[in-house]
């Protein structure tokens, strides 16, 4: 709207009103001539802002206006005799449009401008002599008609604004929509990757049973039944919404264990810490490994500080534990006789 509203301002001034500047006697003219060129550096004050799309300041916009209500008070001041809403009378068009462009969003002020703006303008009219109805009615005529015209902009302006929030308004909901989209998409991505992945090394264990090549009754293909259980019961915690989702899986597999016999005591300490799922995946791959092949007992602890998260077990077992590897986390094993204990460590600070 200030575009359109510079556009105008230019047009008119430019190129309405230097004709009758030049052709009628104003006295004196170099009032006329000041009065012009004020309103001239006003739309170029005006234009510095507008152009670059950015807010008038109030200093500007005070400035403006004053100098705008006294090149008009000026320019009508000096009118030939007669000339008051006529062809001479080029202010009385061209300042509403100016104090458009200066208050098109500060409406009470506008307002009150554009009354002394017609106020000054009749009163001067007034004074110059004594009027007929004819002239009085032309007069009144031109001051509606023109400030009808000019101040039509100020509802179509608030008409637009609205439209443009409402239009923000639904574009924002619409993004905000997509990016949950966006995020559901990635999410149901990674879990497919995750359960495939589980699935590919459960998947062989299933058919090797059906197929008779693995013994139930063996102990080795005990254990592996009992690790891939363990896994899949961490895999389905790690879909659950709960307030502490580490301490939700670390759970989950101190109950797959106790299932199978395993005496488990299980220790929490801090408050809960936001981890992300893959680091949580890391976190528990030890105890997953260790609690699948404890015999008879566990510990199992999860510790949470500022600096680190660390959740460590220990069981005992009568087979090799594989030391699980990972690119986040710091996984420490020891073995004392037939103990073994695991510590996976993850520094809050990498996050």
């Amino acid at each position: 709207m200030r575009l359109a509203l510079l556009c105008i301002v230019g047009v008119v001034q430019f190129g309405l009103c230097v004709r009758p500047l030049i052709e009628f006697e104003y006295q004196p003219r170099w009032v006329a001539a000041a009065a012009f060129t004020a309103l001239a550096l006003v739309t170029a004050a005006c234009a510095v802002w507008v152009m670059r799309r950015k807010p008038m300041p109030a200093a500007v916009v005070v400035l403006g206006t004053a100098v705008t209500l006294a090149a008009s008070a000026g320019a009508t001041r000096v009118l030939p005799p007669g000339g008051h809403f006529g062809t001479p009378d080029w202010s009385i068009g061209l300042v509403g449009w100016h104090l458009l462009l200066l208050l098109l969003d500060r409406a009470p002020a506008l307002l009150a401008a554009m009354a002394a703006h017609l106020t000054a303008s009749v009163g001067q009219f007034m004074l110059s002599g004594v009027h007929d109805r004819a002239e009085i009615g032309a007069a009144g005529i031109v001051a509606f008609g023109t400030a009808g015209i000019q101040l039509a902009v100020v509802p179509i302006s608030r008409m637009l604004h609205h439209r443009t929030r409402q239009a923000m308004s639904v574009a924002a909901e619409q993004d905000r929509l997509i990016t949950r989209v966006m995020a559901a998409e990635q999410w149901e991505r990674e879990q497919r990757t995750v359960f495939a992945g589980q699935l590919g090394v459960t998947l062989p264990l299933l058919a090797d049973l059906a197929d008779g090549v693995l013994d139930p009754r063996d102990d080795d293909t005990r254990r592996r039944c009992s690790l891939a259980a363990t896994q899949l019961r961490r895999l389905f915690a790690e879909n659950d919404e709960v307030p502490d989702p580490l301490v939700h899986e670390v759970t989950a597999c101190v109950d797959e264990a106790e299932r199978r016999g395993v005496e488990v005591s299980l220790a929490v300490s801090g408050a809960a810490v936001a981890v992300p799922p893959d680091v949580r995946r890391e976190l528990t791959s030890p105890v997953v490994a260790t609690l699948a092949a404890a015999r008879s007992q566990a510990r199992v602890s999860v510790l949470r500080t500022h600096e680190d998260v660390r959740v460590a077990v220990m069981a005992d077992v009568d087979i090799d534990v594989v030391t699980p590897i990972s690119a986040q986390v710091v996984v420490d094993c020891d073995t004392y006789g037939e103990h073994v204990r695991m510590e996976a460590r993850w520094l809050t600070t990498n996050s």
